[in-house]
């Protein structure tokens, strides 16, 4: 596991990750507080074994409320204990979520003017426990993280954001295709990859065209799964099938498949990520400006005191690509794809108009103590990074000890939050 790794030459630490939900903890660093007067309720939320998208769905059934009501400033993964910010219209959900839940609870409410916005976070803060390193661990992952400081972390997205089956990318890249029997075939899953029975089972009738079977089999929490059997059954094309789910839900599909290709370029551009190539297209970390890197021998003092970094596109159908030799790169990428840009101006809410990401980020907040056999690790990345970019350096392996989630969960929903 040490290939695409910046740290590639520093042994890891070995370990068990995720085992428990308290061995990651991550909480917000919101943009803002709320001010205490306005029409939205602002609502910090501890939440455990519960995606974003589905406390949403929760605190919509309970308010009686649509979805798209609710905001939120970042999405957070079901497999831990994370801290954060929500609005809810705060007429309709006054007097209706004062008792504590099964799986969340309630930390503090506040009104404020605006409804809460995807991005209005400046980062987040992890503590994360790494269970069972191996001997010299400590002194490992002090080497790795004084790299990273310095050199900044690879801005990847990791396995995660692809689904516990890896494949919410093939989804998004059916979409782009409007391939949309083969997303459909995607989001019920191979039978083989499926340990729960009854998905399973619901899988190989979909498989065998029995979808009156499928449907009578497929747990009732795969509601996704279960509304597009449904629609097919009652005469429905595919293509109507696909684009009746949620529309956030679609576009995490196609956001998995930009991510799979920007994460592409980053291990192409390894292993000096903040390195200034003729034609880049350089990030400004203060404020996300792009500019086009024409003397890269000049702009490189600016990257080295980490003022700029090269970026990368999140391809779509208005994104501005590098020239140069680092436009190549990315003119090779949409070769091997067979892929056009035009192709993300999918209708309305879809279209993806693409947009730049730095191929690194700054590592803040370090801190690393040992506990018998184990390592607490605690940092901060700025909004919209991960912290497997920064585990999997430390650790040098897969990450060990997280549970499977399909043993009953849907596909659509396993590990597509932006903040593991």
């Amino acid at each position: 596991m040490t290939d695409g790794l910046l740290t590639r030459d520093i042994p890891g630490t070995g370990g068990l990750f995720k085992t428990q939900a308290e061995d990651f903890q991550v909480e917000e660093i919101p943009a803002y507080l709320p001010c205490g007067a306005g029409e939205h309720l602002y609502l910090l939320v501890e939440k455990r074994h519960l995606t974003t998208i589905d406390l949403v769905h929760e605190l919509a059934r309970s308010c009686g409320i649509r979805e798209r009501e609710i905001g939120y400033a970042g999405l957070k993964d079901a497999r831990g204990v994370t801290r954060q910010w929500l609005s809810l219209p705060a007429q309709a959900a006054e007097g209706k979520l004062d008792g504590e839940q099964d799986r969340f609870r309630i930390l503090t409410r506040s009104r404020h003017r605006n409804k809460l916005r995807l991005g209005h976070l400046r980062g987040n803060r992890f503590r994360i426990r790494i269970r069972e390193v191996n001997a010299g661990a400590l002194d490992r992952a002090e080497q790795i993280l004084a790299r990273l400081r310095e050199k900044g972390a690879p801005n990847t997205f990791g396995e995660q954001r692809f689904g516990a089956f890896g494949n919410s990318h093939r989804i998004g890249r059916a979409l782009v295709r409007e391939d949309f029997d083969q997303a459909i075939r995607e989001i019920i899953g191979d039978p083989r990859q499926i340990r729960d029975p009854r998905w399973q089972e619901g899988a190989t009738r979909f498989a065998a065209g029995d979808l009156q079977g499928a449907l009578a089999v497929l747990p009732d929490n795969l509601r996704h799964e279960r509304k597009i059997v449904h629609a097919l059954l009652h005469g429905r094309a595919p293509r109507q099938a696909m684009l009746a789910l949620p529309q956030r839900l679609l576009r995490l599909y196609l956001s998995a498949y930009q991510s799979l290709l920007f994460d592409r370029i980053v291990a192409e551009r390894l292993p000096d990520l903040g390195l200034l190539q003729l034609g880049d297209l350089a990030m400004k970390h203060a404020n996300g400006a792009v500019f086009s890197v024409t003397d890269p021998e000049r702009e490189q003092l600016r990257a080295d005191a980490f003022e700029i970094s090269p970026s990368a596109p999140l391809f779509g159908c208005q994104v501005l690509l590098a020239s140069g030799t680092a436009g190549a790169l990315e003119e090779r990428i949409l070769r091997e794809e067979v892929l056009r840009l035009e192709a993300f101006a999918l209708p309305g809410p879809l279209r993806m108009e693409g947009s730049r990401r730095a191929l690194r980020v700054p590592l803040g907040e370090t801190s690393l103590c040992g506990e018998g056999g184990d390592l607490w690790l605690s940092f901060s990345l700025p909004a919209g990074s991960y912290a497997t970019c920064v585990l999997r350096e430390v650790m040098k392996k897969g990450l060990e000890g997280e549970p499977s989630d399909s043993e009953g969960h849907s596909p659509e929903r396993m590990n597509i939050d932006s903040d593991f």
